[in-house]
C-alpha cells in the first residue's frame, strides 16, 4: 500500500509540474496563457468574415482554439504561430490527428518574426505591450483589405472598423484602421 502511496504522490507532483509548466512557463516566453473565450473566437471569426480563400495567421495559438475552427468550419488556410514548446507539440498532435490538417501549418517561433504579406486576416490575443511592438511590423507587411481581430486589447493608433463590447473583440481593416478621420469604435477608440 505504501509503493501506490508513493507512486500516486509522485504522478500527481508530475502533473502538478506540468499544469504549472503549461500555464506559466509562457510567461518565461514573454506572454501569459490563457484560452480565448469560445464566443469571442467565433466573435472575432465572423467580423473578419474569415472564408475558404483566406489565409488566417493565429498570433499566440495557445492550444488552437481559433486555429482548428477557422479551417474546420470557415474552411480557411491557418497559420497557428506560437513560442511555447509545449503548446506547439499539443497543436502538431491535434493537426496531426484531426481533420483539415492539409489546410492547417503550425509554426514554432516568434511572432515579430513572421512576415505577414501572405495573411488576409490576423487574429490576436495579446498583451498591448505586444500589440505597440507588433503595430509597425503590420503596417509595413499587410495587404491592403487584410483584417486584423484582437480579443481584448486594441491597436494603438488604430480605429476599429467594430468593436463588440460582450466578447471584448476588435475588428480592424487595413489600411483603414490607420486614417486618423475615420469614428473611433470600442471604449478606447483603438488608442
Amino acid at each position: 500500500m505504501v509503493a501506490f502511496a508513493v507512486a500516486l504522490a509522485l504522478v500527481l507532483f508530475a502533473v502538478g509540474i506540468g499544469a504549472a509548466y503549461f500555464v506559466f512557463a509562457s510567461f518565461l516566453f514573454g506572454a501569459g496563457y490563457e484560452p480565448t473565450p469560445r464566443r469571442a473566437v467565433e466573435r472575432m471569426l465572423r467580423y473578419a468574415e474569415v472564408g475558404p480563400s483566406d489565409t488566417v495567421f493565429d498570433l499566440g495559438a495557445g492550444t488552437g482554439a481559433i486555429v482548428f475552427r477557422a479551417a474546420r468550419i470557415y474552411r480557411a488556410r491557418v497559420v497557428g504561430v506560437e513560442v511555447e514548446p509545449l503548446r506547439v507539440a499539443i497543436l502538431r498532435l491535434r493537426r496531426r490527428l484531426g481533420p483539415f490538417s492539409d489546410r492547417i501549418t503550425i509554426r514554432w517561433g516568434n511572432l515579430f518574426r513572421l512576415d505577414f504579406r501572405d495573411a488576409s486576416v490576423v487574429t490576436a490575443f495579446l498583451w498591448p505591450g505586444a500589440m505597440t511592438r507588433l503595430r509597425p511590423k503590420l503596417e509595413a507587411e499587410l495587404a491592403p483589405g487584410a483584417r486584423l481581430v484582437s480579443h481584448c486589447h486594441p491597436v494603438p493608433g488604430w480605429v476599429a472598423d467594430e468593436y463588440d463590447p460582450e466578447t471584448d473583440v476588435y475588428l480592424y481593416r487595413w489600411p483603414a484602421a490607420r486614417e486618423s478621420g475615420a469614428a473611433p469604435a470600442g471604449p478606447t477608440g483603438g488608442t
